[in-house]
């Protein structure tokens, strides 16, 4: 290989440099939460969410059962103020135990 042959290729071995997505807060933020099929697993995820979004309309919420009937993903829509108060949502969603996921 001639010198300076890679002055125009990336080194693979490092990430390329990608500048994080910028969201202006405060957003409409849209959340999909994902946990065991129960009658009250809506409630429950409702409940985390009114505690730290106290304006979440809970007639917004989308449930939906998976194929074989095992899991359930909440949707839901927040207005997020800001990383932290997202941040703050996911964690208290993940501490119930009941949930699996959070996307």
């Amino acid at each position: 290989m001639k010198k300076g042959a890679s002055q125009g290729l990336r080194d693979l071995r490092q990430p390329a440099a990608q500048a994080p997505p910028k969201i202006t807060f405060p957003c409409d933020y849209s959340l999909k939460v994902v946990g065991d099929a129960a009658d009250d697993f809506p409630a429950c995820v409702c409940q985390v969410i009114v505690r730290h979004t106290p304006d979440f309309d809970a007639t917004t919420m989308q449930v939906v059962d998976s194929r074989n009937g095992r899991f359930q993903s909440v949707r839901v829509m927040i207005r997020a103020t800001g990383e932290e108060h997202i941040k703050e949502v996911f964690m208290a969603l993940k501490a119930t135990g009941r949930v699996h996921m959070v996307v």
